[in-house]
């Protein structure tokens, strides 16, 4: 398995870099994910200290609600992270797993929101699944979105 994993926007503009990369990944179905991407919102949670971002000029962010941002490239677009913002929350970054070069090794194994998945699309094997309520009781404050 790769110890670092690396990766970029559609343009290049900002290349990120994840040292101990995890090996599973995740899906948000949310209307906000759903609208962001096109599609559910697949995702490697990264913490703050392992990832490494270059060309962060080009990071531009959205405050989609009061606890939480999405960041995008200010070039091409691409979808980039989510990351909780409100205090007490984990400074965790929720990258884009498609930004990655490789993710060979990697499976998916969890699905948020479950409740708001379109029945038009689902994933293959079997991943822990949470609806909306049960996701948002797991954070330390209740947030509306």
């Amino acid at each position: 398995m790769t110890a670092e994993r690396t990766g970029h926007c559609l343009c290049g503009a900002v290349a990120v870099a994840v040292t101990h990369a995890p090996h599973e990944i995740g899906a948000c179905h949310c209307e906000m994910c759903r609208r962001w991407t096109g599609s559910a919102f697949v995702t490697m949670m990264v913490p703050e200290a392992a990832l490494t971002v270059t060309g962060a000029d080009h990071v531009r962010r959205y405050a989609s609600s009061g606890w939480a941002e999405r960041c995008f490239c200010g070039t091409c677009g691409s979808t980039l992270w989510y990351r909780l913002t409100a205090p007490g929350m984990p400074r965790d970054h929720y990258l884009a797993a498609g930004l990655l070069d490789d993710l060979s090794g990697i499976r998916l194994a969890h699905e948020i929101y479950i409740d708001r998945k379109p029945d038009a699309w689902s994933f293959a094997g079997p991943t822990h699944q949470m609806t909306e309520a049960e996701f948002l009781a797991t954070l330390p404050a209740s947030p509306e979105e």
